[in-house]
């Protein structure tokens, strides 16, 4: 197993964990929370970015504009269905969705939430440091390298491991930061 192999599992681990994070309604209207929504378009489940023009003319406000006007109450049913908690305003052109402002005791909900997606992360990065170092020792064991280059190769990464949880909680401080600023 080579430290490229390792660095990429992690690296994948990193951003499914942002992308997690860009799907949590912050205060502020990001077109990522519809990401997961998809409508009925001629029997094919498709993406709302996919059938409709997303804007974001204000800080709190998501204004999607489908591109064939006949779409539009299926795309309000979906974001209805969905558990995003916003209630869509459509007016036979466009839906709107208004973002409430958050409450003091919702944005320490959110930064729970968030840390504990932080945390699901970083245990899956020391899953995958544990499997490279099993991985490691049994080389060692089959005799295919030596007990001084198994403790470079636990050492390297280990070395690899702390820079990549340091960089879920560089993430996670941003994101603490603009849901508790917003």
């Amino acid at each position: 197993m080579d430290y490229n192999e390792i660095k990429e599992k992690m690296d994948k681990t990193i951003s499914v964990y942002a992308e997690n994070l860009a799907e949590i309604r912050a205060g502020r209207a990001n077109p990522a929370i519809l990401n997961k929504i998809t409508v009925d378009y001629y029997g094919v489940p498709t993406p709302i970015s996919q059938v409709a023009g997303i804007s974001v003319p204000e800080a709190r406000l998501i204004v999607i504009q489908p591109w064939d006007a006949n779409i539009l109450k299926e795309i309000e049913k979906e974001i209805l269905k969905s558990d995003i908690g916003i209630n869509p305003n459509n007016d036979g052109k466009v839906i709107r969705l208004a973002f409430p402002e958050l409450n003091e005791e919702r944005r320490k909900e959110i930064v729970k939430d968030i840390k504990k997606i932080a945390e699901d992360a970083k245990v899956a990065i020391r899953s995958i440091r544990r499997d490279a170092i099993d991985g490691f020792r049994k080389q060692q064991k089959d005799s295919e390298i030596t007990e001084d280059e198994l403790k470079v190769a636990e050492d390297e990464v280990q070395k690899i491991t702390d820079s990549k949880i340091a960089e879920i909680d560089s993430i996670l401080a941003n994101k603490e930061k603009e849901v508790m600023s917003v």
